[in-house]
């Protein structure tokens, strides 16, 4: 059986380089973890990813063991707000709230995710553990594009996309969610892709 890699099998990880478009995300299930500070400096952030991969890879042995069913670990995302929006559109990251997530196939049930939390836990020393959910993320009609860059430089990109959404009829709803399709660690800056999505709503 072929490895699936939801990133080429769902619509929602596509996109075009500066070509906002309209488009609907269904409901899915996500490893979480909420935290607050700026991802650049703060060692929660860290962390939490390191929890949410753990888990993840775990997640994703035991299907392939018991199922034969494969697949790619889907990217690193995150949903980010501030209590005062100025703050993040000026880029006051201190201020920044963030959900860091990775997406779960529709198969990964509750008692499965239970099971690999304890598997993760026994082999490793994971912190940010306990903060941990499963949870279906809801978003519905959003506005989305793919950028390549730098994080620092998305803010014209951004602007683009609040742009497109207004012009298109739609108020914005929800928090802002990026999807970082490419690996920090191996990726030079300036060939970062991110897909950035905003849900809106109609009117």
């Amino acid at each position: 059986m072929d490895k699936i890699d939801f990133k080429k099998e769902l619509s929602g990880y596509k996109g075009k380089v500066g070509k906002p478009e309209l488009l609907s995300i269904p409901t899915m299930n996500y490893l979480k973890i909420d935290g607050s500070g700026n991802p650049n400096t703060s060692k929660e952030f860290q962390l939490a990813i390191e929890a949410l991969y753990s888990v993840a890879y775990t997640l994703k042995f035991m299907v392939k063991k018991r199922t034969g069913v494969d697949y790619v670990v889907p990217p690193l995302e995150g949903l980010w707000w501030a209590d005062d929006m100025n703050d993040f559109m000026i880029a006051k990251k201190d201020n920044w709230k963030w959900t860091a997530m990775i997406m779960q196939p529709e198969y990964i049930t509750d008692a499965l995710y239970q099971e690999s939390v304890k598997t993760a836990g026994e082999k490793k020393d994971l912190p940010a553990l306990p903060k941990m959910r499963l949870e279906k993320l809801e978003e519905g009609l959003c506005v989305q594009v793919l950028y390549i860059g730098p994080y620092a430089d998305e803010g014209p990109t951004i602007m683009n996309l609040h742009q497109f959404a207004k012009d298109n009829g739609c108020q914005l709803s929800g928090k802002h969610h990026e999807i970082y399709l490419s690996d920090q660690r191996k990726t030079a800056p300036e060939k970062l892709k991110t897909i950035i999505r905003q849900p809106v709503v109609k009117g």
